[in-house]
């Protein structure tokens, strides 16, 4: 990593115009790199930057609830570079323990976070005080700080949904702020049972 990356990443992403983050309850955005199998459950996560606790964290949780629910498919998407997105995947606590329902997908051109509603967010979404906080929490009580930055942005907003079998988004949205970590077996109870809810960003 040089010092010219790690400013890069401070600069505002530049992809195509987002659409509409897609409702609780809507079909799923159509796309050949994400494909939703009919009859079966997806869930998605689209990560913040490689190097950001916050992505680390969502990660983590991903890959422990994908090895609980193996007839489930789980996705995570990076904005960041193939190359970065690798580098920081073999960072991370118990690498290569993924298992085969889950998929890490590199959107660095963010065509999927785009058509997915997920465009450049604000100040108050990455330096809120409350996010300056958790990252400290995060770091004292599990030991996840930030690691380095080889690509991606910091205002990239990220997101999470759950699809079900026949393709209509069940749960989740849009970020609401860079600290929000979402809970993935929340997830899985609610396609599970039917229901539809936006999850508690």
């Amino acid at each position: 990593m040089t010092f010219q990356q790690e400013l890069s990443s401070w600069f505002s992403p530049s992809g195509p115009a987002p659409s509409e983050v897609p409702s609780v309850g809507s079909k799923a955005p159509d796309s050949a790199k994400i494909k939703l199998s009919s009859g079966n459950t997806t869930i998605i996560a689209f990560l913040r930057h490689c190097g950001c606790p916050f992505a680390e964290k969502t990660f983590l949780n991903l890959r422990e609830v994908a090895k609980a629910h193996k007839d489930i498919a789980f996705v995570a998407v990076s904005h960041s570079t193939e190359e970065a997105t690798n580098t920081w995947l073999k960072s991370l606590p118990q690498t290569g323990s993924e298992p085969d329902n889950l998929r890490v997908i590199v959107d660095d051109k963010l065509e999927l976070y785009g058509a997915w509603g997920l465009g450049p967010s604000g100040y108050a979404h990455v330096l809120s005080p409350w996010s300056m906080y958790n990252v400290w929490k995060l770091g004292k009580q599990e030991g996840i700080w930030n690691r380095p930055t080889e690509s991606g942005s910091r205002w990239q907003t990220s997101g999470y949904f759950a699809v079900d079998g026949i393709g209509v988004v069940r749960w989740g949205g849009a970020a609401k702020r860079a600290d929000n970590i979402p809970d993935f077996e929340e997830a899985v109870r609610v396609v599970e049972k039917g229901h539809k809810m936006e999850a508690r960003l």
